[in-house]
């Protein structure tokens, strides 16, 4: 297998021209003001951060800027059932590498199950293995994707994909991750996950009030919690089942 010499995408800026209110949405967002730091990893790319951090508000921009619909799937799949846009997309400039990928995906998972309804209608389910997305659990369903649906040699945008997915489920997950990098893949994923997060030399960007940062998975809070709370766990439930405990100091405890 030839080795790619340039990511599909290479790096993610605020047009020069744009006109930006970084007192209104979502420019507001720290994270989001600071989108010009963003270079991506050839082969994995990882947006990790709490909830409200801009994390799906920039894989949205992107997403829309490549050219996906806001609900995902498909360059091909065109519906919005509900929600607004927001105006990032108008803003951004992504810098591309050269081949062109020869497949593309945005996976979203609120919105998921809107695509499989699009789906459904459409009839289109060979690509999928060529059964409902219904007809299957959401976890199935979201491995009919990246066993199924993604071929190879593509860009790929997947937003909390692990949001279906059992811990076993993640492990195959991260499996079909690898073989689809292995085929001159390249993906850009927003998770939660600390099992997906530990996809070897993968770069992770920290979404958080002070704007971005690269961090190392073991870095992360994600790591930091679940093993604290693996190693500690009956010490952990007591302090958060105990009627007085603030449960946001309970992962900093000692």
């Amino acid at each position: 297998m030839a080795k790619r010499k340039k990511p599909y995408l290479l790096h993610a800026s605020i047009r020069p021209d744009a006109e930006v209110d970084y007192e209104s949405y979502p420019f507001s967002i720290p994270a989001v003001r600071e989108i010009a730091n963003i270079d991506f990893h050839p082969n994995v790319t990882f947006f990790v951060g709490e909830n409200g951090s801009g994390k799906s508000t920039v894989m949205e921009g992107i997403a829309v800027a490549l050219g996906f619909g806001t609900e995902g799937g498909t360059r091909n799949v065109r519906f919005q059932s509900a929600g607004s846009v927001s105006a990032l997309h108008d803003s951004l400039r992504l810098a591309r590498g050269v081949p062109k990928p020869r497949d593309e995906y945005f996976l979203r998972a609120e919105s998921f199950f809107n695509v499989a309804s699009y789906m459904d209608e459409t009839g289109y389910l060979e690509g999928y293995g060529g059964r409902s997305l219904h007809t299957q659990s959401h976890g199935e369903s979201f491995m009919a994707v990246l066993l199924n649906k993604l071929r190879g040699n593509g860009i790929y945008l997947l937003d909390e994909p692990e949001a279906a997915l059992s811990p076993s489920r993640q492990l195959a997950a991260l499996s079909a991750i690898h073989q689809l990098v292995e085929d001159n893949s390249q993906f850009v994923i927003a998770t939660h996950s600390p099992i997906l997060l530990s996809y070897p030399n993968a770069k992770i960007i920290l979404f958080d009030k002070s704007g971005l940062s690269e961090v190392a998975f073991e870095d992360t809070e994600h790591f930091a919690v679940t093993k604290d709370f693996l190693n500690n766990y009956p010490r952990r439930l007591e302090q958060l089942l105990r009627d007085d405990t603030d449960a946001s100091q309970v992962t900093h405890a000692k």
